[in-house]
């Protein structure tokens, strides 16, 4: 058997920039909630958390994505190894960090959490998808359900004693959500009887956990039609008693699992939901028809950890190139290439892979600025809630704009990435010797799920640039016009402020067009031009980032 081996590369150098000196993490952490957290404490944190993905996650990667998962007698089955690093994952309280003291955790900012998560998901994206939903599960059971409710789900949750995840999509819907056909028949106790099969869902069954906390998108009988009319349930796999205990079978039936291009490891089921009249569902908290709203809140705490995902794995991708380039010798220098006495030299030293290697590195430094960017304004939103509303609804406002444009932009480019890492390697990495082959094959599910990209492109021109009046986007605009004539004069980089003016205007120019065809009748054209405007805009932020950098 052969011995697993670590690929996984982080540059803590460059995490501890971008948390220390480009976004001022002292300016944040040492004052409440996150009193208890200075740079010191997120030092050691950082350092462990690689540590513990070189030594525990990064070996399982490539064994897991051979193995898979495998469906026993309706059970699902993870790769060996998971288990046991589930286990130490929570023990040492990785998962934890970011998770309110109330509910068992560090309270940490969410600047600290992103670059954690960063390197869990970098080193094993299959593993760390099912700790991630259960934690995307918990903050929405913790922010829209009963007392009752949090005190028997959310701290179990957040522990890793029971793991999560959400059920939206079903065969004939799609991302269509408001086609769902999922349906809720209120019992006279006041809970629900759920009847429906959704598919493609992340972590749906697995062997991690003692139980596993399933909320559904369901309709109650009479509800409108579309998403108007949906509601969310708590269906755990296992029913849980008023002592919060797990029980009996709840009726929830893993059917299939996918056989998938890639993360392998991680096990995408399809759910029956009472195909034996016995699946019991609870409303989350007392409305019934505000699911899309409550789900909402976990979808876009899912869509910027798969911008995270989509960094992550791109980041390592691009440093074992960067490592292999400065390693292999082939060919001689360009100049003197018709000479063959002359000298082997690095791959490095050949223009188009330092070509291939300076975008890689570009993009990711600088969709980690812009995920650093959404951590700050969280944290700071977070801060300012009890003493400035206006503060505050200011740094939401930019968490609402960048969310869509981090999700897309950050998993597109992962692809991107990982194909530029496959031939900088050259046929060296279309083997599985090297971890970029698979790389790439995690990477490409990012732009397609928790709202493919596109619809990511129709949130932004359709949804955030107009939300509070058009108030987001004109103060992310103000924010960068304030950089540009803080900066104008650069000694340095003069030319390059020109060029991020330029790139401004012409953002600002598209935006206005998108508002005029909305009011001249020509809304059809929108969706057209969407992606590439989400493109135009995060290019615009980036450049602004790297260049603040």
């Amino acid at each position: 058997m052969a011995v697993a081996v670590n690929r996984y590369r982080a540059d803590l150098r460059e995490f501890e920039f971008v948390l220390f000196e480009q976004f001022r993490f002292d300016q944040v952490a040492g004052t409440a909630p996150f009193e208890a957290w200075g740079a010191p404490e997120a030092k050691a944190m950082l350092a462990e958390t690689y540590r513990f993905c070189k030594d525990v996650l990064g070996p399982l990667n490539g064994p897991a994505d051979r193995e898979g998962c495998r469906l026993e007698s309706g059970q699902v089955k993870t790769p060996q190894g998971f288990k046991q690093a589930w286990k130490q994952l929570y023990e040492a309280g990785f998962k934890s960090i970011s998770v309110p003291p109330i509910h068992g955790g560090q309270g940490a900012p969410k600047m600290l959490y992103v670059l954690i998560e960063e390197l869990l998901c970098g080193a094993n994206t299959a593993f760390n998808m099912y700790p991630g939903l259960a934690f995307g599960a918990g903050e929405t059971i913790a922010a829209c359900s009963t007392p009752d409710q949090i005190g028997r789900y959310v701290e179990k949750i957040f522990s890793g004693t029971w793991a999560a995840t959400m059920c939206l999509t079903e065969p004939q819907a799609g991302s269509d959500v408001g086609a769902s056909q999922t349906r809720a028949e209120k019992n006279i106790d006041g809970t629900y009887q759920i009847r429906g099969t959704k598919i493609y869902i992340s972590g749906g069954d697995h062997d991690l956990a003692e139980n596993i906390v399933h909320l559904v998108l369901a309709r109650v009988k009479g509800a409108p039609a579309g998403t108007k009319g949906l509601s969310l349930f708590i269906v755990p796999k296992n029913r849980v008693g008023a002592d919060g205990t797990s029980g009996a079978s709840n009726d929830v039936q893993c059917s299939s699992i996918e056989h998938k291009m890639g993360i392998n490891g991680s096990a995408t089921c399809v759910l029956n939901f009472g195909d034996n009249g016995g699946c019991v569902g609870e409303l989350v908290g007392t409305a019934e028809n505000a699911g899309m709203s409550q789900m909402f809140k976990m979808m876009n705490t899912a869509r910027l950890a798969v911008g995270l995902q989509g960094l992550a794995v791109a980041s390592s991708a691009y440093l074992n190139a960067l490592e292999y380039a400065r390693e292999r010798k082939q060919g001689s220098d360009f100049i003197h290439s018709k000479d063959p006495l002359q000298p082997r030299v690095p791959l490095v030293h050949h223009a188009d892979i330092r070509r291939m290697l300076l975008d890689s590195k570009a993009h990711t430094e600088g969709i980690r600025a812009l995920i650093m960017k959404v951590g700050y304004h969280t944290d700071c939103a977070h801060q300012w809630s009890s003493r400035d509303a206006v503060k505050a609804a200011y740094h939401q406002g930019q968490v609402e704009l960048l969310t869509p444009m981090v999700k897309a932009y950050s998993t597109d480019q992962s692809f991107r990435i990982c194909e530029m890492a496959i031939q900088t390697f050259g046929g060296a990495g279309y083997l599985k010797d090297h971890p970029v082959e698979q790389y790439c094959r995690d990477s490409k599910i990012f732009s397609i799920y928790e709202g493919t990209n596109h619809i990511q492109a129709l949130d932004l021109v359709g949804r955030k640039l107009g939300q509070a009046g058009g108030k987001h986007f004109q103060e992310f605009s103000g924010d960068l016009a304030a950089f540009i004539e803080l900066n104008q004069a650069h000694p340095s980089f003069k030319g390059l402020i020109e060029q991020l003016q330029s790139a401004h205007q012409a953002t600002i120019s598209a935006a206005l067009k998108l508002l005029a065809w909305s009011q001249e009748g020509k809304a059809n054209l929108i969706p057209l031009v969407a992606n590439a405007f989400l493109q135009l805009m995060t290019d615009l932020a980036l450049g602004w980032l790297l260049l603040d950098a």
